[in-house]
């Protein structure tokens, strides 16, 4: 069944939050000097204090969306409350930098994946099920284009189908074993992969804050606009998941490609 007009333009929303514009476009104009400024100032090994903070905010995510995520649908999710709360942790990155990234990271992060559940529920996404669950898991991955993803490929399909494999075997681990544990390998797995895409925005986020100008007002101000880009990423992504149940992945994903040959 073919998409009709109301669906098509839902769709190609989706496909203008998915692809344009990346984070790093958005901070840059929000800093207003380029990102690559930022990186120049950090000290040399922030790049492991990136990673570190980055896997500690996917497993303590991962722990929240499979075990305390509510499931009731609601009409319309409450962004404006979660960019505030977001915001208000990143004046403390930018007050203080990078020592406090790890501390922050994981409490803005679990704040973002309660607003992406918000998301993904007010699309008809049924949280009592794991594998949905998991989905909300797999919006931080996207936004973030690795360097093994196929370049003739668009950025959302190349992340979805580069992590397919591990969000599919660990939601079979879990309904397996009943519970996560964080030790079993397709757990790891499945927080090696999302680690590996979002601390691509995180190491933008980072820098922006260690530019001197920033400080805690303008920390807020990059951790608004980290959590308004993962927004967007949840509402591109849940439209599609909903419009693939409706219409079958194949027939979405050819619609979705014929904007990005258009544009």
């Amino acid at each position: 069944m073919e998409l009709s007009s109301t669906e098509i333009a839902e769709l190609e929303l989706a496909w203008r939050l998915l692809e344009n514009p990346g984070l790093a476009a958005r901070i840059s104009a929000v800093v207003g000097s380029p990102i690559e400024r930022g990186f120049e100032l950090l000290p040399k090994r922030w790049n492991a204090a990136v990673m570190g903070a980055t896997h500690k905010a996917i497993a303590t995510a991962l722990d929240v969306a499979l075990r305390t995520l509510d499931h009731e649908a609601v009409e319309a999710p409450s962004n404006r409350w979660h960019k505030l709360a977001v915001g208000t942790t990143g004046a403390a990155g930018g007050a203080f930098g990078l020592p406090a990234l790890a501390i922050e990271l994981p409490l803005s992060t679990t704040i973002m994946l309660r607003s992406i559940a918000d998301i993904a529920r007010s699309e008809g996404e049924d949280l009592r099920d794991v594998e949905a669950r998991l989905q909300c898991m797999q919006v931080l991955a996207l936004g973030g284009r690795s360097a093994s993803d196929d370049a003739a490929e668009t950025a959302y399909f190349a992340a979805r189908a580069a992590m397919a494999k591990a969000v599919s075997e660990a939601a079979r681990h879990i309904a397996q074993q009943g519970a996560v544990q964080q030790g079993a390998p397709v757990i790891l797995q499945l927080i090696a992969q999302i680690a590996s895409r979002f601390s691509i925005n995180v190491s933008q986020k980072v820098a922006a804050q260690a530019v001197p100008v920033v400080g805690a007002i303008g920390g807020a101000v990059i951790n608004t606009v980290f959590i308004d880009h993962f927004q967007g990423m949840a509402r591109g992504h849940f439209i599609i998941r909903r419009l693939e149940r409706w219409h079958g992945s194949e027939t979405v994903q050819r619609v979705y490609k014929g904007f990005s040959k258009a544009a």
